[in-house]
């Protein structure tokens, strides 16, 4: 270790250090400064100051080792601490604060508590002498609290969420908890977690992986979603933790993309004339507007009547963020009602209410009735796939990469320049590719 050497602090000469590794389970401070009293106008090069440092820093180091022999300091502040000193021993004097202290007052300090006895009492009046008594102790989390304490650190973003979303935010983030208990044996302190938990973890993931339980993206999900609630409350709550989830995610994962269906299957299958009717009336509207505009059914769901435009000139739907968030900030768009979502949106002009922030209710009636009816040629196949029918829809009439990026709601690999695309120039490709509405919706 380099030597301890005076630094200067606002023109008086202080001991500056980081605290120990071995230490910083003890005192939560990154960095101590202990202000020695001697200016630096009269100590230039610092000499008698060398010697004060030094001094300091024994006895700050000697405070250390107490803690970390497990002798407890209690929680209470500097200030009070040297004031409870000073009525017991004698010292009656106006509080000043440590950093200003000469070292003459803190030998004497040291000097009159090392002559009291009490062997119990000495941490704790070493700890208020030396300034250590300041360090707040670290707060303890238990997995049982810990969503809970990483939510609270979530509050801002949280707070643009529907109840939905806050739902489902909470559920991945509870199961995810749920199976380390179990896999830890019980709750745990964070802060007690070790790396090789933290493997036995990835361990047991990977053994769901090879029984054909789960997916290695389902896995990573949850190792991920465990390292960031860690890595937020570390950083937020200054726990000054080893993250021990870091770079533990399973190799060989990777996105499995749902099947389009066929152009000519939506039109003659989901599209024939009463091949929906065992549906309820929203549910069967949804679907059509989905097949015709490819839009992402949470979109449809959530639209209200201020974001449905049918009495203007391009009659037209807006995808908003209303009491929500939207999944990307490209989703944010216009979009021109065509064919068989025109004639759905002229029946619905309030939007389907039933389903409102409720699409994973929307998608589990619909797939349910789409595998029972034999429209899911495959088990790739399900309600959002008509979103990939769209986009296939779209590539067949070639049109600019920025009017497909718009409609999708994807984001357009160049700089955003200008104002998006008008009404009339989306309606114009739509129009292109529009289905034959069924007889009846």
């Amino acid at each position: 270790m380099r030597p301890i050497t005076p630094q200067r602090n606002k023109g008086v000469w202080a001991l500056v250090r980081f605290v120990p590794k071995r230490f910083q389970h003890v005192d939560g401070r990154s960095v101590v400064r202990i202000n020695t009293g001697i200016r630096v106008a009269d100590d230039p090069a610092g000499i008698r100051a060398r010697e004060t440092v030094q001094a300091l820093n024994s006895r700050l180091e000697a405070w250390w080792r107490g803690l970390d022999e497990g002798q407890p300091v209690a929680p209470v502040s500097a200030t009070t601490a040297r004031q409870y000193l000073d009525q017991v021993r004698g010292h009656h004097r106006p509080d000043i604060a440590f950093a200003a202290n000469p070292i003459e007052d803190l030998a004497r300090r040291v000097a009159a508590i090392m002559q009291g006895g009490g062997q119990t009492e000495q941490p704790k009046e070493l700890a208020a002498v030396s300034g250590g008594a300041t360090a707040k102790p670290k707060p303890k989390i238990a997995l049982t609290t810990l969503l809970d304490e990483y939510e609270a650190t979530q509050k801002v973003q949280l707070a643009q969420y529907s109840p939905d979303q806050l739902r489902r935010w909470r559920n991945g983030k509870s199961r995810a908890i749920a199976n380390l208990k179990q896999v830890l044996g019980g709750d745990r302190y964070i802060d007690e977690i070790s790396r090789q938990d933290a493997l036995d973890f990835r361990d047991w993931w990977a053994g769901r992986i090879v029984a054909g339980e789960v997916k290695i993206d389902s896995a990573n999900k949850e190792i991920g979603i465990i390292s960031r609630m860690l890595h937020v409350l570390n950083r937020s709550r200054r726990l000054n933790m080893e993250l021990v989830f870091k770079e533990l995610c399973i190799e060989g994962g990777g996105y499995e993309q749902r099947a389009p269906y066929t152009i000519a299957f939506v039109q003659d299958k989901i599209l024939g004339n009463g091949a929906l009717d065992g549906l309820n009336d929203e549910a069967r509207g949804v679907v059509y507007v989905c097949a015709e505009t490819g839009m992402r059914p949470v979109e449809i769901v959530n639209l209200t009547k201020n974001t449905i435009r049918l009495d203007c000139d391009v009659p037209h739907i807006l995808v908003k963020p209303e009491a929500r968030v939207l999944k990307t900030d490209y989703s944010d768009r216009h979009f021109p009602l065509v064919g068989v979502a025109l004639q759905v949106m002229r029946k619905n002009p309030e939007g389907f209410p039933s389903y409102f922030d409720k699409s994973p209710s929307l998608s589990a009636t619909v797939n349910k009735f789409l595998k029972a009816n034999k429209l899911r040629p495959t088990d790739r196949h399900s309600l959002y796939s008509l979103r990939h029918t769209f986009e296939d829809r779209l590539t067949a009439v070639e049109p600019p990469e920025k009017i497909q990026a718009y409609l999708m709601g994807h984001k357009y690999d160049r700089p955003k320049y200008g104002s998006p695309p008008s009404l009339e120039q989306l309606h114009g490709w739509l129009s292109k590719i529009a289905f034959k509405p069924p007889s009846s919706i």
